[in-house]
């Protein structure tokens, strides 16, 4: 099956096309209903009516943006009418909703007149937070834009102006910057004469492009002052026109140092690359088919050229997804009454400056196993990474303040912890531990130092203030791995193989020499990174201890308990899930220690865990899971739990509510506990779940995370003396963030 019969099914599934309208409020009782209609919504009307600001509070407009197009020029198809432009519409809708959080109603006009079209936006002001105009042709395009940001109080942005425009403009940020040049100073040659190259132009100025260094060239060639004197030039091609000689694309090229495509495949050969200035910048943005094709451009001469195409399937994509959801994400936050020409800079030089930081694992992945690092071959960012929206919404929320548009402000830190929570509870939940660890960062080791995860991760933690990391192993290869990935900072490194370990060394037979180990021993084994890390940890050189990314669990786990073993008052540790769904947190014990607890062992655990629930402010509810609910089974496996929960129920020192044994539909479902178990203990659905076994919790907790679609934080070890975490092979960097964050939190609540 070809792309296009792919294409057909994946819109003809029922039910057909991308977009659906969902409920935000509950409507499952008359009384429901009665305030979400009749009579009930008459007083949100009564308010709006007496104060229309108050629209942004009582209904959804404030997150909510009009795709508006007559489909004069969609998508390359060109001019296929507004019904037929409906999937490019409904497409741009999916997304503003799966980038940044935005609902859209897509709106397909028939028009056939630039006053017609400008009048039925018009109107629908009142519905909208944003207008985002899409795929209307060029030069009506800029009337309707200009008229509309004019007329109407709320932002209005054609995309295919600006978007390139402005993702464009942060690759030629990089670009110029790498190769050492001054964009005052470059000559910058046009293909394409349309809304985008117009607007890309224009941006470029506003970047701090020399206007008269720009070339603009069209199906007839340069645009010339002849030309315009000639009166062959509309209005808009008119503002690039230079007193030039005539030629064509090939003659404009010769000598200049960026090439700019927005026109037709095919076009540029090697010939004119070579003729280009030294090490050229070439943008050949052409869809689907660029200009000249990457690896032709990168072959047609020997020194340094960046090319930036508008494919995925080539480095450098210039995708407008970059742009307009983040854009207007932004935008709608501070009630932006306009998207301003500094509202747009600001997102370029944010993008720009994305692209110079770390990448995450997650996003390495979804492009393949190649690395990507700030150079040639990556110069903006890519679009699947989640950290556009809170590096370049909160810049362009920040130039509509400056600039003077916005009729809200916002903390800079307050609204990326916002936005986090909008691309899911996990975020929300480690920012509570991230910013705790920041107020007071702790030294954590990282046994496995040599790792580039490691190392990148002790770069992140570093620079974002959340610990104070000491990586262990061999000093020369630590700091050629950083230098390797660019990464510049300096963090504090114990080499087994150069530095003096005399004092751990003694420490760990003192530890150890009744369970079998000599002192030779001891200074053998205090070469390994988990020994190592597990002494200074144990001695106070150190708050916390992360391993576990190159060792299987038991391994990576043995040497912490057997140095640093659990606390006073604790006889067993336990590994502990946190699991987020989009309205709700559980944390899942044991899932990595104990195989087959005891009632007493059960317990520990429950206590473990509901204090590390509070270490995410949240008010434990504890449920013991078993087949059986309160007595209906009566086995050994139920006997167990039902003691467990027996001991806890009666210990005066629990100050959570819990209770147990109950299966796992009565822990989680609200209607069980309160209807036919009204005697239970807990009167909400539990958040702490502990399983009746190791083989239980392994199971449970990727069931939730793999069909339940939670993501999970952990795996956290709880019950140590001093703060432990055992990584998992194959952890990202996040992760590695993530849990020394949670071992800096704990680190606290022991100094």
């Amino acid at each position: 099956m070809g792309l296009d019969e792919d294409a057909l099914e994946y819109h003809r599934q029922d039910p057909p096309g991308k977009l659906a309208i969902s409920t935000t409020k509950p409507t499952n009782t008359q009384r429901d209903l009665s305030l979400a209609y009749s009579p009930g919504v008459a007083a949100p009307c009564r308010a709006i009516r007496d104060d229309p600001e108050t629209a942004f509070q009582y209904t959804a407009r404030g997150n909510l943006v009009g795709v508006v197009s007559d489909g004069s020029a969609t998508l390359g198809l060109g001019d296929i009418g507004p019904g037929a432009s409906k999937p490019v519409m409904e497409g741009k809708g999916v997304l503003f909703k799966r980038f940044a959080d935005i609902d859209v109603f897509d709106i397909e006009l028939d028009h056939d007149s630039t006053e017609q079209m400008i009048q039925s936006v018009r109107a629908m002001e009142p519905t909208f937070g944003g207008i985002n105009l899409e795929d209307i042709k060029a030069p009506e395009c800029f009337e309707i834009e200009s008229r509309l940001r004019e007329a109407t109080d709320i932002p209005v942005f054609h995309d295919d102006q600006h978007g390139t425009a402005i993702i464009s403009g942060a690759a030629l940020l990089n670009a110029v910057d790498i190769l050492e040049k001054d964009i005052e100073t470059l000559d910058i040659v046009f293909s394409g004469a349309g809304a985008s190259a117009i607007a890309t132009a224009r941006f470029y100025v506003s970047l701090g492009a020399d206007p008269d260094r720009i070339t603009m060239c069209d199906s007839d060639g340069i645009i010339t002052a002849d030309r315009a004197e000639a009166g062959e030039l509309n209005e808009y091609k008119r503002e690039f026109a230079r007193d030039l000689p005539g030629g064509d694309l090939a003659d404009a090229m010769a000598g200049a140092d960026v090439f700019v495509g927005l026109s037709v495949g095919g076009i540029v050969d090697g010939a004119m690359v070579r003729s280009m200035a030294d090490n050229p910048v070439i943008f050949a943005m052409a869809n689907p088919d660029p200009e000249i094709t990457y690896d032709a451009a990168k072959g047609a001469r020997e020194d340094t050229v960046i090319v930036a195409t508008g494919r995925s399937d080539y480095p450098n994509q210039v995708n407008n997804v970059l742009g307009f959801p983040f854009i207007f994400r932004g935008a709608l936050d501070v009630r932006a009454t306009e998207i301003n020409e500094a509202m747009k800079v600001a997102a370029a030089r944010a993008l720009a400056d994305l692209a110079r930081e770390d990448v995450p694992d997650s996003v390495v992945k979804a492009y393949g196993e190649d690395p990507l690092q700030f150079g040639p071959d990556y110069i903006i960012p890519k679009p699947l990474d989640p950290r556009v929206l809170f590096e370049v919404a909160p810049a362009v929320a920040a130039a509509a303040i400056e600039s003077g548009c916005a009729r809200r402000t916002v903390d800079r830190d307050a609204y990326v912890e916002r936005l986090e929570a909008r691309l899911g509870k996990s975020r929300e939940m480690m920012r509570v531990v991230l910013n705790k660890a920041k107020s007071n960062p702790k030294r954590v080791v990282l046994a496995e130092g040599e790792d580039e995860k490691t190392v990148r991760a002790a770069y992140q933690l570093l620079d974002q203030g959340i610990a104070r990391p000491v990586l262990i192993g061999d000093r020369e290869r630590i700091w050629s791995r950083m230098e390797r990935l660019g990464l510049s900072f300096e963090p504090e490194i114990v080499d087994p193989g150069e530095d003096s370990l005399d004092a751990y060394a003694s420490r760990l037979y003192e530890l150890r020499r009744r369970d079998g180990i000599t002192r030779r021993e001891a200074d053998e084994l205090v070469r390994d990174g988990n020994h190592l890390g597990s002494v200074m940890v144990e001695m106070g050189d150190a708050d916390a201890m992360l391993t576990g990314l190159m060792h299987h669990y038991p391994e990576a786990l043995r040497p912490p308990l057997q140095v640093i073993g659990t606390d006073d008052d604790a006889e067993y540790a336990a590994g502990v899930y946190m699991l987020t769904f989009r309205n709700r947190v559980v944390f899942c014990a044991d899932a990595t220690v104990n195989i087959d607890p005891d009632a007493e062992v059960l317990a520990e655990v429950a206590q473990h865990t509901a204090a590390l629930a509070r270490r995410f402010n949240v008010d434990p509810r504890a449920a013991l899971l078993s087949y059986s609910d309160f007595g209906s089974v009566d086995s050994d496996g139920a006997r167990t739990v039902r003691r467990a929960a027996r001991q806890l129920r009666n210990d005066p020192a629990v100050e959570f509510p819990v209770d147990g044994e109950m299966q796992a539909d009565t822990a989680v479902l609200k209607d069980r506990l309160s209807g036919t178990y009204e005697f239970s203990e807990l009167d909400e659905p539990a958040n702490v779940l502990v399983f009746p076994s190791l083989e239980a919790g392994n199971i449970g907790y990727k069931l939730l995370q793999r069909l339940g679609g939670a993501e999970a934080i952990g795996p956290m070890l709880v019950g140590m003396d001093k703060p432990v975490h055992v990584l998992q092979r194959g952890d990202e960097v996040k992760d590695i963030v993530n849990l020394a964050g949670v071992a800096v939190v704990d680190a606290q609540s022991q100094s």
